[in-house]
């Protein structure tokens, strides 16, 4: 925290007193002088708490008031005032000026001295230094924790949160390769103009540029690894980057441009890796290293929720666009195919919204239906259930259904079933129904003995709504019922049988809206 005049008036051990000027008491101290001269501005470069023992100060108002204005002229912060050597108290003129000028004015009783308020002041100003440091160290901790987690999007919004400003980065073909902040406009806009700049002065495609645009300050550097060129960030702020921040963007510069540069290779090895850990963390939990744990942003305790994308189509291009809106996303993550979908491991407290907006990109991008369900919360260590969850979630989406099926939101029946794989479905759909089945396909539309039954169990076996809701007469309702009890033999009136037949309408449903053979997990 900067020292203020306020500040320094509230430690008891200097027992100055704020006598005038009170309005500007909130002013930052730089540096505190002692200085004697009727005219001390040549000597001063502003921000300085001037201390005087009167000397010169003047015999009158009029000479008083000159002095103290020519200290605002200077940009002085305040002036404290000995009462200890020439004068017992502040002089009525200096205190009139000061607050005529806005300008602070302290009284320094005779048991302080000034070397006593000069060390108070640089304790402060040391002790500033020393947590404008720490605060650095601990942001580029942070921006290094995101390079992991997320790469290049993640360490943009790091550094636009750590800086309260917006955010943007290039590349060389003027691509946006991510952006922090509600309007980024102007800073895409920044980087592009410097990229074009860069593109004509081949020599001086390394450059950086500080720039006003409506009162906000906009800083653009080079993101490059000698020779090579990846793009352009730029930063916007509300005020001038202070050094300590001007060091947290160099500091930013560098882990993009490691990460912009990392070969290809290394890339697949590290989403190699990723694949390898969510594998074993399914398959073998007890098996898993915290370490690699760690590498990927996950803490052995950490809980998560796992989204499943399901019906993705072909598998690497599946794979890189997931790759690319987890990317986007900033978080830390886990993923791998389990046969011919793709498991997601995301934080659980944002797993709901992170999965629908990676759901939407990649439906977008694919082209295709891609149906997700949501696993439910587990410990990270216990991932295999929330996939199993997940999985049962994408079987019970149905067609038409754009936002991921989340396990917990289910009910019982889809639950039961959803648990179930394909072959397991088909089993449950034929029982009891093979006769109803025969019996429609021989007769065409005018069967709907399957129809008929779904309606019925549906209106919990009330003749009346069921009629209408098929748009029959209650009569012709009642020949198709004598009809199914006849083909089957079984009792309609027995809650069993219910139960049976409504879990093999319900299986059917599920493997009508589905499609395609449903994916496994050890």
């Amino acid at each position: 925290m900067a020292i203020t005049v306020r500040r320094l008036t509230a430690l008891p051990e200097l027992g100055l007193t704020l006598v005038a000027g009170r309005e500007g008491a909130d002013r930052v101290i730089e540096w505190a002088h002692p200085i004697e001269l009727p005219d001390p501005t040549p000597w001063l470069s502003g921000g300085e708490l001037v201390m005087t023992t009167g000397l010169e100060i003047g015999a009158d108002a009029d000479d008083q008031f000159t002095y103290l204005q020519g200290l605002v002229a200077a940009g002085c912060v305040a002036l404290a005032f000995d009462t200890g050597t020439r004068f017992d108290r502040v002089p009525d003129g200096l205190r009139a000026a000061g607050d005529a000028l806005g300008f602070p004015v302290l009284a320094v009783p005779a048991s302080t001295p000034f070397i006593a308020i000069t060390r108070a002041v640089i304790d402060e100003l040391t002790a500033d230094q020393v947590r404008s440091v720490q605060r650095v160290v601990d942001q580029q901790e942070r921006l290094a924790r995101a390079t992991l987690r997320g790469g290049v999007p993640a360490v943009v919004t790091a550094l636009g949160q750590a800086l309260a400003g917006v955010v943007a980065v290039v590349d060389p073909d003027d691509r946006v390769l991510a952006e922090y902040g509600s309007d980024t406009t102007r800073a895409i806009g920044h980087a592009r103009a410097v990229s074009e700049s860069a593109s004509r002065a081949p020599r001086r495609r390394q450059m950086s540029k500080v720039l006003v645009d409506d009162g906000d300050h906009y800083t653009v550097q080079s993101i490059a690894a000698a020779p090579d060129v990846y793009g352009y960030l730029a930063v916007g702020t509300a005020e001038p980057l202070p050094p300590a921040d001007r060091l947290l963007l160099a500091h930013a510069v560098s882990l993009i441009s490691i990460e912009l540069g990392k070969p290809a290779k290394v890339q697949s090895a590290e989403q190699r890796l990723r694949s390898a850990v969510t594998r074993t963390l399914f398959d073998t939990p007890e098996r898993m290293d915290a370490g690699l744990l760690r590498y990927f942003g996950f803490e052995p305790t950490d809980t998560v929720a796992v989204a499943v994308l399901t019906e993705i189509g072909p598998l690497l291009p599946a794979e890189r666009q997931i790759g690319a809106a987890l990317a986007a996303e900033a978080v830390p993550y886990l993923a791998a195919s389990v046969d011919a979908d793709v498991a997601v491991v995301l934080p659980a407290d944002r797993a709901r919204e992170i999965a629908t907006r990676i759901h939407d990109r990649v439906r977008a991008q694919l082209g295709r239906k891609v149906r997700c369900g949501l696993g439910g919360p587990c410990v990270v260590l216990d991932a295999n259930t929330s996939v199993h969850q997940a999985l049962s979630a994408a079987r019970a989406v149905r067609d038409g259904e754009t936002a991921p099926v989340v396990f917990a939101e289910l009910g019982t029946f889809s639950v039961l079933l959803g648990m179930q794989d394909r072959d397991a479905l088909q089993a449950i759909s034929r029982a009891g129904l093979e006769a109803l089945d025969a019996y429609d396909e021989k007769r065409g539309g005018s069967g709907r003995l399957v129809e008929t039954l779904a309606a019925y169990l549906e209106h919990n076996a009330q003749a009346e709504s069921t009629a209408v809701a098929l748009g029959i007469h209650r009569h012709t309702l009642r020949n198709r019922l004598a009809r199914i009890t006849e083909l089957t033999g079984r009792d309609l009136d027995s809650i069993h049988t219910r139960v049976e037949w409504w879990l093999a309408v319900k299986a059917r449903e599920m493997l009508d809206g589905r499609g395609g053979q449903a994916p496994t997990v050890r």
